[in-house]
């Protein structure tokens, strides 16, 4: 896992002569190109990324509780890490990268949902791939799985389709989520061992 990792991060920062221009072309292809009568229907898919990636591992642990079963309670505590390791690493290579959002950099460019501070990675994207693989990874089935990812999907790509974010914002936050959900896995049974 850790040399996929590596390799995807040198094919993203090697082609950086020639990424900037393709991350604005198919961003323009997206936005500006878009059915804009999906912009509500995109606006409430973006708007769910916090709300679902809280609630997963909440509902999850609660069930657990009540059925006083030890294994659903630890997946949902590795769920509630993993919201919060992909929460905080987003958060900080956002204040460390510092990139404008592209409706800054290129005015036009049409944001139509509202976005604050930079741009890169996207955060919402990281914690809905966070939360699509802690799912996955706690659920194996395809019927978890599925959803989880075209949810997680819907979110990345809502982000582009309203104006707020590169296609390799996304890209980040879908591999630092994903990263993350990992992580956390390993961390939980680590700590599980001592």
């Amino acid at each position: 896992m850790k040399r996929i990792i590596v390799y995807l991060l040198l094919l993203l920062f090697s082609t950086s002569l020639y990424a900037q221009n393709t991350d604005i072309n198919l961003l323009k292809r997206i936005n500006l190109d878009r059915n804009r009568s999906l912009d509500h229907t995109f606006i409430l898919i973006t708007d769910s990324a916090i709300p679902m990636s809280a609630f997963a591992p909440i509902l999850v642990y609660g069930v657990g509780l009540l059925k006083k079963d030890n294994a659903l309670k630890q997946k949902g505590k590795s769920m509630i890490g993993t919201f919060i390791i992909a929460s905080a690493f987003a958060t900080t290579l956002k204040y460390t990268i510092n990139r404008d959002r592209p409706f800054i950099t290129y005015p036009f460019i049409e944001k139509v949902s509202s976005a604050n501070g930079s741009s890169f990675p996207s955060r919402h994207t990281s914690i809905a791939f966070a939360t699509a693989t802690s799912l996955s990874m706690a659920f194996p089935k395809w019927y978890v799985i599925a959803p989880s990812f075209i949810w997680a999907g819907a979110v990345g790509y809502s982000r582009m389709d309203l104006g707020v974010h590169y296609p390799t914002d996304v890209l980040a936050g879908a591999l630092l989520g994903s990263g993350s959900a990992f992580l956390s896995h390993k961390l939980n049974k680590w700590f599980q061992r001592r």
